[in-house]
């Protein structure tokens, strides 16, 4: 049973924090890893200038999958660094690799300055992780769960107790924290799931697709939350499927796809890949959408957009406007509205993986 929670402890969601397991697996009292000290984690002075560091990773499958093909990434220690990536492209791979769920087949990682590898129960202690998959016990409140945390961190109970009440009060769930977790919603689970991992005040958090599925005003709290976390000096690494998620927390972001990192470097820096801005252009008339299509196209790239409207990729940028409008003018096609607008990470997706982003869903790989 210790190796068991020698494995999990660190996971939220994922460590065996079950209504049985608490009440009757130690005597009725939670058990508790003698040799986690609280609050053992690195700060970021001591973990220098990175907090991960990956170098040639590898993860090969029996019959030769490669999950994981050559991975190179470093992230800078404070930072929030965003992966991306199709279904199947390695990211939920690569996330299990670096939080020692799985051991690599070649290649080396370090986490908050410890070996993946050689170091795993080191890199447990120093890392807090969020998973999609959160299996949290209906039967139990989420007070009990932090504290059940924190005893599994080594913190004595009054000190299990304290800390929970803060991180209640931190993800706004006070009034819910003495509620069972069979009557949360979908938001307050997710937040539960982000509690759980800074019971032991992490040097580097692992958030894995932390808004899937919640509504707007649910996944704006979040995001609200992660950016304060960062700003007290928190690394995080993001895996999302929203590229708006990425846009709007990310430092950095890499794209993984076939196993390899195919584009990365900021928001801005990765629009610059796609080269040219595009003039959105919308028009009174859609049925004549196709023949202003073909009429466009000597202006640059010209694409269909599902809401509506046309997108044409041009160097001249704004300087495009007026050649533009006098061609379909000239057609008699009545235009609405153009307006410019610089590349987003949807148009990086689409040109490094050759899909669209809202065609990959969530990575199984």
């Amino acid at each position: 049973m210790s190796e068991i929670f020698e494995w999990g402890f660190s996971i939220a969601g994922q460590s065996l924090l079950r209504g049985s397991l608490a009440r009757n697996g130690s005597g009725g009292r939670a058990a508790r890893l003698p040799s986690v000290q609280p609050d053992a984690t690195s700060t970021q002075a001591e973990l220098g200038d990175h907090a991960i560091v990956v170098k040639g990773l590898e993860r090969i499958y029996p019959g030769g999958l490669r999950a994981v093909d050559g991975v190179d990434i470093v992230v800078d220690s404070g930072e929030i660094y965003g992966f991306l990536g199709p279904n199947g492209a390695g990211k939920s791979t690569t996330v299990r690799i670096l939080t020692t769920l799985l051991r690599p087949t070649g290649g080396s990682a370090t986490v908050a300055g410890f070996d993946v590898l050689h170091e795993a129960p080191q890199v447990r202690r120093a890392i807090g992780v969020a998973l999609q998959e959160a299996a949290l016990d209906p039967l139990m409140t989420g007070r009990e769960l932090l504290q059940l945390q924190g005893a599994l961190h080594g913190l004595k109970r009054a000190e299990a107790k304290l800390r929970g009440a803060d991180l209640l009060e931190r993800v706004d769930l006070v009034d819910a924290g003495d509620r069972l977790l069979g009557t949360y919603s979908g938001g307050m689970r997710r937040r539960l799931d982000l509690a759980m991992a800074l019971v032991h005040r992490p040097s580097v958090l692992f958030l894995d697709e932390p808004t899937t599925g919640l509504d707007p005003v649910s996944r704006s709290a979040l995001w609200r939350e992660v950016k304060a976390l960062n700003d007290e000096g928190t690394t995080v690494f993001l895996t999302t499927q929203y590229l708006e998620e990425a846009e709007q927390l990310a430092d950095r972001v890499g794209i993984i796809d076939h196993g390899r990192i195919v584009a990365e470097g900021t928001p801005q820096e990765l629009g610059r890949l796609v080269g040219e801005p595009g003039l959105y252009v919308k028009l009174l008339d859609e049925t004549q959408t196709e023949k202003a299509r073909d009429l466009l196209a000597v202006h640059g790239a010209v694409s269909e957009r599902r809401e509506g409207g046309l997108t044409i990729r041009t160097a001249l940028g704004a300087r495009a406007i007026a050649p533009i409008v006098r061609t379909l003018d000239d057609a008699q096609i009545e235009v609405d509205a153009v307006e410019v607008e610089e590349p987003t990470l949807d148009d990086v997706f689409l040109a490094v993986t050759g899909r669209p982003a809202e065609e990959t869903g969530g990575d199984q790989t």
